[in-house]
């Protein structure tokens, strides 16, 4: 195995390869009438946004962290032109754009170069960047409707694919407007010649609707042969039941912890209320994990999986960690800001190495509180990032991690 090699055994080991999302067009393409489907809550000063995400770049890479991005791994498919008409035709459908106009969208997207390609992969097509021409949609469309939709969630990398051991799981997404990211990561991982020999555990194969769905956010490689899933309103009891099949079949894990979690916007996934900062250490937001019901899922002799109800959601941590016991890291603030911080993605952290993460700089309380229980916090500006809701290590996709110490 190279140095190269993609491979992540645990939340903690030195990170040494991570792939991001800069955030770009599809961001400005988010208005007030159009946010709520693409599932924002407010709209981003772009630009500013743009600052912030090369600031936690130029963190990552002077802690030695080499940083791939996306969109310039997917220009490097597309130059391939075979490559770029197939993404093309998965992307751009009767049912996105209507008969008459798939084949301008079409014509639009392959007569760019691969740059500009992919820019519109992610940042979507309006109408008035096809021309009106014929059709229904396009004649009672605005101007400035899309006839591809942007992907502005697409700087959140961690929920479209993760890493576990040394191959990826692909996310059947929840939300029908973040589906695409994933088939862009797809391609990235089949076509690209630095994952060429990495195996896909799950979502290979393009397919349309998965009733049963997860997300990356919700999946913690938290040991060498363990990891902790959340249920929330992203992810399926079927998708993690799935999910651990596959698992499971491939001899990449040997444990599972499966937690159910609220379903509300505030624990929209695991790592929004807890983050693994040290070997043995999580950050937690206790009014939302002191009363988790936690399920221990390992394979089953013939097939499928057992479950088993765990004593308590720290214990059941620890048991997937592959540790006798696990420390929890419960910021002791006043319940308004306590909330405030959370809603914030206070407990979103990035661990770069065992005891020293990546943190915004706004949660000022929490990030002491890490620093009183011994974690070294990076910081990084954040005024309109979290606007987005999502943290430092939504944002992240590890792909190289060190593995630990035995």
């Amino acid at each position: 195995m190279s140095d190269t090699t993609p491979s992540v055994r645990s939340e903690v080991g030195v990170l040494r390869t991570v792939l991001l999302h800069r955030p770009g067009t599809e961001v400005e393409r988010i208005t007030p009438t159009n946010m709520d489907q693409l599932l924002f809550d407010e709209l981003l000063w772009v630009e500013h946004a743009q600052l912030e995400h090369d600031a936690f770049a130029d963190v990552l890479r002077k802690l030695d962290v080499e940083v791939l991005y996306l969109e310039e791994l997917l220009t490097e498919v597309v130059t391939d032109e075979a490559v770029a008409r197939d993404v093309v035709q998965r992307h751009v459908t009767d049912r996105s754009c209507g008969p008459q106009a798939v084949g301008r969208v079409r014509e639009l997207l392959l007569g760019n170069e691969p740059r500009q390609l992919v820019e519109h992969l992610i940042g979507g097509v309006t109408v008035e960047e096809v021309g009106r021409g014929d059709g229904l949609v396009t004649t009672v469309s605005g101007q400035s409707e899309m006839l591809l939709e942007p992907l502005p969630n697409a700087v959140f990398m961690r929920d479209s694919s993760a890493w576990i051991g040394e191959g990826v799981v692909l996310s059947p997404m929840n939300r029908l407007v973040r589906r695409r990211e994933t088939d862009l990561l797809r391609t990235v991982y089949t076509r690209h010649p630095r994952f060429a020999d990495s195996p896909i555990w799950f979502g290979g194969e393009v397919t349309d609707w998965f009733p049963a769905t997860f997300e990356g956010g919700d999946l913690l490689v938290v040991g060498d042969r363990g990891l902790a899933i959340g249920m929330s309103e992203r992810t399926t009891p079927a998708g993690v039941e799935t999910l651990a099949t596959k698992l499971f079949d491939a001899g990449a894990v040997d444990r599972i912890l499966a937690v159910d979690l609220p379903k509300v916007r505030a624990a929209m996934h695991l790592d929004t209320i807890v983050t693994q900062v040290d070997v043995d250490a999580f950050i937690t937001y206790p009014t939302m994990t002191s009363n988790l019901t936690a399920y221990a899922v390992t394979p089953r002799p013939g097939g499928g999986v057992h479950v088993a109800e765990h004593a308590s959601f720290l214990q059941g941590l620890a048991w997937a960690a592959g540790l006798d016991h696990a420390r929890a890291i419960e910021p002791a603030l006043g319940s308004i800001r306590a909330e405030r911080e959370q809603w914030n993605d206070a407990n979103n952290t990035l661990a770069v190495q065992p005891g020293v993460v990546v943190a915004y700089e706004r949660n000022v309380a929490t990030n002491e509180i890490l620093d009183t229980a011994g974690i070294e916090v990076h910081t990084i500006p954040s005024y309109e990032l979290p606007r987005g809701r999502g943290g430092p290590r939504c944002m992240s996709c590890p792909v190289l991690r060190e593995p630990l110490p035995a």
